[in-house]
């Protein structure tokens, strides 16, 4: 009745807005009809033109790739949808517009690999998905007074000085969030802190001096630390003169533990807190921000697939050099039984 009063259209669930699903489960393969129903319309639109492989490969970069950015940037897409998705790029990739089976004659893998590398630079699913979802990770951690993040740290609880959030529990409304937080490990593994004040960031457990937490690189000191989840500001003593290090342990050290402590003096000598709030930066980047691009290269780093660098540098110049090298390539194939299962080589 309000509906009507309204002038409102009644509709059901699940339904479509803003370009996301509502009222549907966003583990269900059924979300991503939209994006695959999308792909395919666009794909028969280019099928009816003559494409060259190198036009093939900027399409597909340009314009396939992004189509599922949307929701990509929100939730996480079964493996099953990824496969039929990039099932679709490999085949226009190959065939183009034909409808004879053409095959592959170069493992997607290797399609997707960096240009540096030898490959054509296109960004696999998968990946791109994580880096998407591991930027929720990073924002969380820097805008502090965004309303979202609020909510957020509300509903599930800080941890520690409120950079990163607890575990999302519960049975219902919690599995968007809990999906973000299984990128945590990667992301805050090339994230360091930048110390100011100095009580936001943990003396022992967070990484803001050397390579990694000082509990890590000094546990024995760790373990005997009155204080082990005291702020680096709490360590910090103004009253030594022009300020010092005060690390406080629970007994006299042994002379063969005198080292440890030795050396943990010595990265902390150039070291002290200011006026200035402290931060996170993304390590690795001079400009220590989270980038999209930088942090797919990060995960795509552990796939490199090493060539020869005599053989393969000078694809990322011409990307339908590949095609021919693939031609040499499927000299290995069995083109017999290719044949036999429909596939057409040309």
């Amino acid at each position: 009745m309000l509906a009507v009063e309204l002038g409102c259209k009644v509709g059901t669930l699940p339904s479509v807005y803003l370009g996301l699903p509502l009222g549907a489960k966003h583990k269900a393969t059924a979300m991503w009809d939209g994006v695959e129903a999308r792909m395919r319309r666009r794909l028969a639109l280019w099928k009816r033109q003559y494409l060259s492989k190198g036009g093939r490969i900027t399409l597909i970069k340009s314009t396939l790739a992004s189509m599922p950015i949307y929701q990509l940037s929100l939730f996480r897409m079964p493996k099953l949808v990824v496969k039929r998705l990039e099932k679709l790029q490999r085949d226009f990739l190959w065939g183009g517009g034909s409808l004879e089976r053409k095959i592959h004659l170069i493992n997607w893998a290797v399609v997707c690999t960096h240009k540096e590398s030898g490959g054509l630079g296109i960004r696999k699913i998968d990946l791109l998905n994580k880096a998407l979802l591991g930027k929720w990770i990073w924002r969380f951690a820097i805008e502090e007074d965004s309303f979202w993040r609020k909510v957020v740290g509300v509903k599930y609880g800080r941890l520690g000085f409120g950079w990163r959030t607890k575990e999302a529990r519960g049975t219902f409304g919690v599995g968007v969030w809990r999906d973000i937080l299984k990128e945590s490990s990667w992301c805050w593994d090339n994230i360091e802190f930048k110390v100011g004040k100095g009580t936001k960031v943990s003396f022992w457990t967070d990484h803001w001096c050397g390579n990694e937490e000082l509990a890590q690189t000094f546990p024995q000191l760790f373990e005997l630390a009155v204080q082990r989840n005291a702020s680096v500001n709490e360590m910090w003593d103004s009253s030594l003169g022009q300020g010092g290090w005060n690390i406080r342990l629970s007994r006299n050290l042994n002379d063969w533990e005198l080292d440890a402590l030795g050396e943990l003096l010595q990265l902390l000598r150039d070291l002290r807190t200011s006026l200035e709030e402290d931060a996170v930066i993304w390590k690795g980047e001079s400009h220590g921000l989270f980038r999209i691009k930088d942090a797919y290269k990060l995960l795509a780093g552990s796939n490199v697939i090493s060539f020869p660098k005599r053989a393969f540098g000078w694809i990322r110049f011409q990307p339908k050099l590949l095609f021919l090298l693939g031609r040499r390539l499927g000299e290995s194939f069995n083109f017999g039984q290719a044949s036999k299962k429909g596939m057409a080589v040309s």
